[in-house]
């Protein structure tokens, strides 16, 4: 099994990593432990640990503060999710209710400001400046992205390369930032650093628009969340974006329309629409260009099983769609 030969080589890594996660959520405040807690278990595959887990060994590194950086790198995503779901009124992540369906905003979003804080006390511990420096690059850039994402909600005008700015900014971001830091742990060379940093970017970019593809392809259950959510909260993604460049007078109207009112009242006529325009197969082709892209940042490391395992996630990110 893919997923088995992905996480194998650091499995024993993300154990530890799992008990430093539970042992530093712990709080004085029963609620904040509560809701840390409770969405931090919620089902995740940690992918951003994961990478930096996998980019340090694949760099033979020897130590043990990846353990540390990986738990750093999960915490900074979980705030993003308690912050995201308030933003956009969520009530399902991972197939279960979200933390401000269960508590209310409120809490929510200062629980995400304790993980936020809690992960910037684990990042001075390991004492790297250039590892703080990518990090809190990132979180700015997320946060960018983040109300660049909120300004274009219920905006049929957003083109392409604005689409591909804000995914980079939201979405990208963390993952460059988890196998960038985790090179700059194992003393890695700039130039190697910076490849790890854009293999990072090229995957999340490529993982965001397979999620795309399957808002439109995917499997409700499967993927924690109702298809057709983005058109629900008004958001333009690169299937709609094509489609309204490509299609129609009538598929253009149709689309525009939906994305202004949000809602999923037209929901069978634009998946039909975007999948006769070819947006789908489009926005597919797109995320396997970047997933080649973040192929071909690996090339110059040792061959390992912590190689191999990038790889083979780089191939797995683009293979969810049947």
């Amino acid at each position: 099994m893919t997923a088995q030969r992905i996480y194998d080589p650091v499995a024993d890594d993300f154990k530890h990593v799992n008990e430093l996660i539970t042992y530093r959520l712990a709080s004085d405040v029963p609620m904040v432990e509560k809701i840390a807690q409770y969405i931090v278990d919620s089902g995740g595959k940690r992918l951003r640990p994961l990478l930096v887990l996998l980019t340090a060994r694949s760099l033979d590194y020897k130590g043990s503060d990846h353990i540390k950086l990986a738990a750093v790198i999960e915490f900074l995503h979980t705030a993003t999710l308690l912050h995201d779901d308030v933003v956009d009124t969520s009530d399902m992540r991972r197939g279960k209710t979200t933390a401000n369906a269960r508590w209310g905003n409120a809490p929510s979003v200062l629980v995400g400001d304790f993980l936020y804080s809690r992960a910037f006390q684990m990042m001075v511990e390991l004492n790297s400046i250039p590892v703080m420096a990518v990090l809190s690059n990132a979180t700015a850039v997320i946060a960018e992205g983040e109300v660049m994402q909120l300004m274009n909600v219920k905006n049929p005008d957003l083109t392409e390369t604005q689409y591909m700015e804000v995914i980079n900014n939201k979405t990208a971001m963390l993952f460059e930032a988890a196998a960038h830091s985790g090179a700059l742990l194992a003393s890695a060379g700039q130039e190697q650093a910076d490849a790890m940093g854009r293999y990072g970017k090229h995957l999340g970019l490529a993982f965001q628009l397979v999620d795309d593809v399957l808002d439109y392809r995917g499997d409700a259950d499967a993927m924690g969340k109702n298809v057709g959510d983005d058109l629900a909260e008004g958001k333009a993604t690169l299937p709609l974006i094509y489609a309204m460049a490509k299609g129609s007078d009538s598929t253009r109207t149709l689309i525009r329309q939906a994305i202004r009112k949000g809602g999923l009242d037209d929901l069978s006529e634009i998946v039909s629409a975007v999948e006769d325009s070819g947006a789908l197969d489009y926005t597919m082709q797109r995320a396997r260009t970047e997933a080649e892209l973040a192929l071909a940042c690996t090339a110059s490391l040792e061959e390992s099983e912590f190689k191999t395992a990038l790889n083979l996630l780089t191939e797995a990110a683009v293979a969810r769609v049947s």
